[in-house]
């Protein structure tokens, strides 16, 4: 009897211990589910709080995203963030404000840029091309090479442009030195053209309207077959079309066909008559080297910079074609000689030397970033084309 006493008493404490222990787990749940929330909600706002951090760094400091950059972001912790005004543009500003003057940009409207290097002998093709663009709302500057800018002052809209003179410089020089995409990024888009292009069959409205439709990154207008100094099949007109992305040819060294994805045949622009969009050209600013200012092999390498597949985001107008006219004033004219020098020769002989030193730079950067992965490599292209089969299939 006393032994089934006990027997019974201690099944009651046991039954008693289990039930405070599981009352106690019972009564633990809604705390820990507290506790996880708050946990996550700290780790949601820490994340959060980087992010915007990185987002506000990237934005103050535009000119110093690099590592090699020059001044330290930390120079500016001296402002108070709200004062400091990280971009700027090219559009002149009054002396004093009157009711018929702007004030300010109107960043609700698109903006676009025409740039050009330009020298006193080209001055009336250069008027013709300026005029064209100005009918357009466009923003003009002038990279002077020849140092002459007294010369331009009769021409009624040469106030109302931007002039830069540096003497015997290039395109590429100058685009590196004076438009950094944090200058330019209240323009859609950026024109860096030669000055020896005519424009009788071209509109900037109507070739801008074509870009934004077929989503171009960068392009160009197409060179009528007649052009001088045509290199690049893919750069001529095709009459049957208003744009194309690639060409076909099977003729010469380089055959194009369907299996062509890369320039010349494919997702190639030539460096006569590029148009950037705001991103490609953030991406085409940082591919120009500072110290090769001919910018050969450059476009070979800009379709890198379409912010996606260069052979759909790359294109050549049709509808709307220049005239390549090929006149070379930069360092003289083409059959100039100064003190017994050929200044053309020098001049091809410096370009060719500047392309292979590019490509060794390519050649040696891809070396040293062992985390790029080339977007257009062959292997990763066959990958891309076996998910989409893939993908089909599912479908159906």
């Amino acid at each position: 009897m006393k032994a089934s006493k006990s027997w019974w008493s201690l099944l009651k404490k046991r039954h008693f211990s289990c039930e405070v222990a599981c009352g106690a787990k019972m009564k633990q749940l809604p705390f820990m589910g507290v506790v996880c929330t708050v946990m996550l909600f700290i780790v949601y706002r820490t994340t959060n709080y980087q992010y915007q951090q990185t987002e506000m760094e990237s934005k103050l400091h535009p000119f110093y995203t690099l590592k090699d950059g020059g001044m330290a972001a930390s120079s500016l912790n001296s402002l108070p963030r709200g004062i400091i005004e990280p971009r700027s543009d090219l559009e002149l500003k009054p002396l004093w404000t009157t009711s018929s003057s702007k004030s300010g940009v109107n960043l609700g409207s698109s903006h676009n840029l025409l740039a050009m290097p330009v020298g006193i002998k080209q001055k009336e093709n250069v008027d013709t091309i300026v005029q064209k663009f100005r009918s357009e709302n466009f923003t003009v500057i002038l990279f002077h090479y020849d140092g002459n800018v007294n010369g331009w002052w009769d021409l009624e809209w040469s106030k109302e442009a931007i002039h830069i003179v540096a003497h015997n410089q290039t395109k590429w020089w100058f685009a590196k030195r004076f438009l950094h995409p944090a200058v330019v990024s209240i323009y859609d888009y950026i024109f860096l053209w030669d000055e020896d292009l005519g424009l009788d069959n071209f509109h900037p409205g109507r070739y801008l309207k074509i870009v934004r439709s077929q989503g171009l990154e960068i392009s160009q207008p197409a060179l009528d077959p007649n052009s001088t100094g045509i290199h690049h099949r893919i750069t001529i007109r095709n009459r049957m079309h208003k744009f194309h992305r690639r060409v076909y040819d099977v003729r010469g060294s380089v055959k194009c066909s369907d299996d062509s994805e890369g320039p010349p045949c494919a997702g190639f622009v030539e460096g006569m008559a590029p148009v950037f969009s705001k991103s490609a050209w953030d991406c085409a600013w940082n591919l120009i080297q500072n110290d090769l200012v001919h910018g050969w092999g450059m476009d070979m390498k800009l379709g890198y910079c379409a912010q996606g597949d260069r052979t759909k985001k790359v294109g050549v107008v049709d509808s709307e074609y220049i005239v390549h006219q090929s006149i070379q004033t930069l360092g003289g004219a083409s059959a100039e000689k100064r003190h017994g020098v050929d200044v053309r020769l020098k001049i091809r002989r410096q370009s060719t030397s500047e392309l292979q030193i590019f490509n060794k730079r390519w050649e040696q950067a891809i070396k040293e970033d062992k985390n790029w992965v080339d977007p257009f490599s062959a292997s990763r292209r066959r990958k891309q084309r076996r998910r989409h089969r893939l993908k089909h299939k599912l479908k159906v």
